[in-house]
């Protein structure tokens, strides 16, 4: 498999066993070592490469470990940190890799839970492990633009160079991001004050910025939504596809796609991207039977796309709930499914025969254009 494959698998992986992971020990062996091996790709049976409880004496502490030592070269190079699953990761929890990195020649430390993969260098201060992490690598919610410089880390491509060379910018664009977010959601008195200033000429007393604290991150929200509207539009305006085979009328715009024949989880939010690519995949089986027949149900990880309101007769899965990509499963004629990465809602058309077949499975030879 390619590189985002592998990553796409474990990050499954993850998602389908997340919750009967109970503790530190089971998170190594179902989630880490796999990252170790199917990720950065080292042989976690060979001591050459990966030390399992990596041990170096350092100062008074004696016999303290790290859960895993890697080794490119024939040195030390990267050193990992495991703690509980679910745990939220913080300095605190590294103590071990913070005196381990100034007595080895490791010039990057992970701190991780199985799911999320904090990173640290010593930008701050030579052969110092730094308090923040430059990357943070998250299983369940993947940043596409990190996989390039996770890639650097591999053992066949190992560019340690590279990636400390742009751990800086990394590092404070990772926190820009995240400050971003956190202001969207829950903005702090400054953001208020700077968007107040461009629009309200009166005093900006306290009461008035409790009145526009709402109000900013709604704007927020509309505007994010709003972008995310326009690429949708963009996307099926730039190559409309004229028509499915068979004559019935190709997907709603997005503006168009309604919530009506789709059945939700209560705690799952329809995204209006899942909406408009049900309808592409429901244009598409309708060559072979009358669109009521395909129903849509949105769930926590995915949005399934079926034939009867039947889950045994599944067309294809949406898997759209990652940060930056986006996935859609096909089925077999033995219901097993792969996933395809997909830039845009227009390459759900490249997968259209795959669909129809799965489609076909359910209703015999020649399909069923009749009911």
């Amino acid at each position: 498999m390619e590189f985002d494959e592998r990553v796409a698998a474990l990050a499954t992986k993850v998602s389908n066993q997340r919750d009967a992971i109970q503790t530190e020990e089971a998170a190594k062996n179902a989630f880490v070592m796999p990252f170790i091996s199917m990720i950065l790709g080292y042989d976690v049976f060979d001591p050459l490469e990966v030390i399992p409880e990596f041990t170096a004496d350092v100062g008074t502490k004696k016999g303290e470990k790290v859960d895993y030592a890697i080794m490119h070269a024939g040195e030390v190079q990267i050193l990992i940190e495991c703690k509980q699953p679910r745990d939220p990761l913080k300095i605190e929890h590294a103590s071990q890799l913070y005196r381990y990195f100034s007595v080895t020649n490791a010039r990057i430390a992970i701190l991780t839970n199985g799911q999320v993969y904090h990173f640290y260098t010593d930008l701050d201060a030579p052969n110092k492990m730094d308090t923040k992490p430059f990357l943070i690598f998250d299983l369940e919610d993947i940043d596409d633009t990190l996989l390039p410089e996770l890639r650097k880390l591999t053992k066949e491509v190992f560019d340690l160079d590279s990636i400390i060379s742009a751990a800086e910018e990394l590092k404070y664009l990772g926190q820009f991001k995240r400050s971003m977010a956190k202001q969207f959601e829950e903005p702090e008195d400054e953001w208020i004050r700077f968007f107040a200033a461009k629009v309200y000429e009166g005093s900006l007393t306290q009461k008035r910025r409790e009145q526009f604290r709402p109000i900013v991150a709604k704007a927020a929200s509309q505007f994010i939504r709003d972008q995310v509207n326009e690429r949708l539009k963009g996307a099926l305006h730039a190559n409309p596809p004229k028509q499915a085979t068979g004559g019935h009328p190709e997907a709603l715009e997005s503006e168009e796609v309604a919530l009506g024949d789709v059945a939700r989880d209560t705690e799952v939010d329809t995204t209006l991207e899942e909406l408009t690519g049900y309808q592409i995949v429901k244009a598409i089986a309708c060559s072979d039977v009358k669109p009521q027949r395909v129903v849509g149900r949105d769930a926590k990880s995915y949005f399934a796309i079926i034939l009867d309101d039947n889950n045994r007769k599944p067309i294809a899965r949406l898997h759209f709930n990652g940060k930056a990509r986006k996935y859609i499963g096909t089925f077999d004629a033995d219901k097993t499914e792969t996933r395809h990465l997909i830039s845009s809602l227009d390459d759900i058309y490249l997968h259209a025969e795959a669909i129809r077949v799965a489609v076909r499975a359910f209703m015999g030879d020649g399909g069923d254009k009749n009911r």
